[in-house]
């Protein structure tokens, strides 16, 4: 109704003038019949008032949609009533739907293209990877173990780079399964025996629970704590010589917390740390953060259900906590 009542100012304005006008004419002509005066302009006030109410009736409806935002793009291909104006709006709203549909269609396909370029190109460089890793083997060192970094910071970032293109399908990639914790955390030590040894830290675990058991997807758990557990190694070094993994059920729920005794992240960073590619101080200090590590991490766990919880205080070091 407010919709309508705008709409029609103007023309209420310009009939009550019109009126006001005619009513002067008339009385400066020297016609001074006061009851027909007042019934013509009554008559008028009556035919204004029945233009208006059809015109409401006829289009309330179109003003209804008008008023009421969308929760969908589905919704402005609903018919409207038949009046001129409102088969017009419809017309133009369907075209533009078909437009913004095709638009939408073109940047998928682009980006369906894009994520397979990327899945196809991180594999390939796996292979060659792989051969610089043998031919490391025949060198003395210490240019053997400088040559596994290098090669070691290489895959993990290209197996960013293909988490980071998996996301976008992740849950057909989930097979959710019955998995041991203790198993999957010395899988995962195991893998990363080097990264311990070449920064002189080294994970104890403790097994507060035994035979946890829990539902998950065990290979994107597994780059959850390859994640996690980097991290604590990174910053550590030169202030400690362990990181801390504890096995816990609490509450019923089965608790994963990887603690270190590192850096520490200032109290204004917490809140941002699983933002994508937001670095903070500590990124900034280390250059060696790309900010999409505990967003990837916070995603995977958000979709499969579980819950991360950070603890961390400055100079003493973060426990990051995962809630099954």
């Amino acid at each position: 109704m407010k919709l309508f009542m705008k709409e029609h100012r103007l023309l209420i304005v310009v009939q009550m003038i019109q009126m006001v006008l005619m009513t002067g004419i008339f009385w400066l002509a020297g016609f001074r019949d006061i009851e027909l005066i007042l019934y013509s302009m009554l008559l008028g006030l009556f035919l204004l008032c029945c233009y208006l109410l059809y015109h409401y009736v006829s289009r309330r409806q179109f003003y209804r949609r008008l008023q009421t935002p969308i929760q969908s793009l589905d919704e402005t291909l609903e018919t409207l009533d038949g009046a001129p104006i409102s088969e017009s709006l419809y017309q133009l709203l369907k075209s533009q739907y078909s437009v913004y549909q095709g638009q939408i269609m073109e940047l998928k396909k682009k980006q369906e293209e894009h994520f397979i370029f990327m899945d196809r190109w991180v594999h390939q460089m796996k292979t060659p990877l792989s051969v610089i890793e043998l031919m490391a083997k025949d060198l003395d060192e210490p240019e053997s173990s400088s040559f596994r970094e290098e090669t070691d910071r290489l895959k993990t970032g290209l197996q960013m780079v293909l988490s980071m293109a998996r996301l976008r399908s992740i849950e057909r990639d989930f097979q959710i399964k019955k998995i041991s914790l203790i198993d999957l955390v010395k899988n995962v030590n195991n893998e990363h025996k080097r990264l311990f040894i070449r920064n002189n830290i080294f994970p104890q675990i403790k097994e507060a629970t035994e035979n946890i058991t829990v539902e998950t997807d065990e290979k994107w758990l597994f780059f959850i704590l390859t994640q996690l557990i980097h991290n604590a190694v990174k910053y550590s070094q030169g202030k400690a010589q362990h990181i801390h993994i504890t096995l816990d059920v609490r509450d019923k729920r089965a608790i994963l917390e990887i603690e270190d005794e590192g850096v520490g992240i200032p109290k204004e960073d917490i809140r941002r740390i699983f933002d994508a590619f937001y670095t903070g101080e500590n990124g900034r200090r280390f250059r060696e953060s790309t900010g999409v590590g505990l967003f990837l991490v916070k995603e995977v766990i958000d979709y499969l259900g579980h819950q991360i919880e950070v603890d961390s205080t400055v100079g003493k070091g973060s426990t990051f906590r995962i809630i099954f």
